[in-house]
């Protein structure tokens, strides 16, 4: 295997925090050397010399949602893995909603079988907490585990307060990670954006923002009570933001997540009614929006998660009320996020870094990518001026459910070394 020479590129290590141009030797898939300049380098490296490259730790997503096994129709695992190779994600984490759901022994072997051992990205999955990810009866938590889960998770609300406890307490000697999205289905109601101003102009039903408030307190409480560290998804709300930091000040074993989309756009953007932009939890009001910026920046939600979840384009081209809540964006989260707040200045590289990289790896309890010499090469390079239309040639998702469909974006991932799965043997190259 070649050497690989970055010359002067910009290096960003979440871990070190180390923002530093430099040349860097990758060998054997591995970090060989990092120098002010390397002037005499292997005979056989290829010289990657271009200017305004970044070369990060390899990006980690919280969740996201497989078609395949059930519905293949939207995405497969091929075009899944695809799609994150693309966008810079070395490890992603599967929700356990597919078809049987990842609920037994069987469920988790199922769908591990069709996973290569050496599959690039790292593919971890998420055992359901209940029986069909229905919120009704509790699944064989220990079982799981012990086979392998990277922990436990609905990916859907849970409507039982009385099984939130019983779980939280069965959980608690497994060590695993468990991610809760609070929502409270009867106040949603029927409601399809955030409930405001702008839904009632919009004439779109609307979802209370207590219909995920009410819902994290009652979580808040449990954990306060018993103890069992929790991750808390798919933060949507500048009231949830209050109470996260409430309870952490309090010292509560809570870690939390928002999404990618909920960062960059707001209710005042369903003015087109584009079905794509119908999420889960809604988008927020530009006051929420502002909350959740501030908050990854303080540290008070950790993580920005995609949550890519595919559709066709016939499920998704109805009415925005009729459509299915969820957008696809592994492709999409970093050239938009960097553009957004890096470029802007609002926030510097490394803390976006951490936000997709090292925040999420300690989520679900893994030791988190760096850029050191002697380490496994566990990196993305980055362009973040190069431009390409998010159309269906480029896109490597089999779904196109994007409010950015045919637009123009900077930024892209023109390479990846990723680490073999740890089933396997030596790392692998990609592209």
């Amino acid at each position: 295997m070649p050497s690989q020479l970055l010359r002067q590129v910009r290096v960003l290590d979440p871990v070190a925090e180390v923002d530093c141009t430099a040349d860097v030797l990758i060998r054997s898939g591995a970090v060989a050397v990092i120098a002010p300049q390397i002037a005499e380098p292997p005979a056989d490296a290829q010289v990657i010399d271009r200017a305004g490259l970044v070369l990060g730790t390899g990006l980690v997503d919280l969740y996201s949602h497989s078609g395949e096994p059930g519905f293949e129709s939207r995405e497969t695992l091929h075009s899944l893995f695809q799609a994150a190779i693309e966008g810079g994600f070395t490890r992603l984490t599967l929700l356990p909603d597919t078809h049987p759901a990842i609920d037994t022994l069987a469920g988790l072997a199922q769908v591990r079988s069709r996973i290569q051992p050496d599959s690039v990205p790292q593919i971890y999955l998420w055992a359901a907490l209940t029986v069909g990810v229905a919120g009704k009866q509790m699944t064989e938590l220990t079982e799981l585990a012990t086979a392998g889960a990277v922990g436990f998770a609905d990916g859907q609300p849970l409507p039982d307060t009385a099984l939130l406890r019983r779980l939280l307490e069965y959980a608690q000697p497994l060590a695993k990670p468990l991610a809760l999205w609070c929502c409270d289905q009867q106040l949603t109601g029927n409601g399809v954006m955030r409930e405001g101003i702008d839904s009632i102009q919009l004439g779109l039903p609307g979802s209370p923002t207590i219909a995920e408030t009410s819902a994290l307190a009652a979580v808040l409480e449990c954990v306060e009570a018993i103890g069992t560290p929790v991750h808390l998804m798919r933060i949507s709300t500048a009231r949830s933001v209050e109470l996260i930091r409430a309870a952490k000040a309090r010292g509560l074993p809570i870690t939390a997540s928002t999404t990618w989309m909920h960062l960059l756009r707001h209710t005042q953007d369903i003015q087109s009614y584009d079905p794509n932009l119908r999420i889960e939890p809604p988008l927020g009001t530009p006051d929420d929006q502002a909350a959740l910026i501030a908050a990854v920046q303080q540290g008070v939600i950790d993580a920005i998660a995609v949550d890519h979840s595919p559709y066709t384009y016939e499920e998704k081209t109805v009415a925005f009320a009729e459509a299915p809540p969820g957008a696809i964006g592994l492709e999409l989260a970093l050239p938009l996020l960097w553009h957004r707040f890096v470029e802007s200045g609002e926030w510097s590289a490394l803390l976006l870094w951490q936000a997709l990289s090292s925040r999420p790896a300690r989520c679900l309890h893994q030791e988190p990518a760096t850029v050191a010499p002697s380490t496994a090469a566990e990196l993305i390079l980055f362009d973040p001026q190069q431009s390409w239309q998010v159309s269906q040639p480029l896109l490597k998702s089999q779904s196109r459910n994007t409010p950015w469909l045919g637009h123009t974006i900077r930024g892209r991932v023109i390479r990846h070394w990723c680490p073999a799965h740890k089933q396997s043997g030596a790392p692998s190259v990609i592209r």
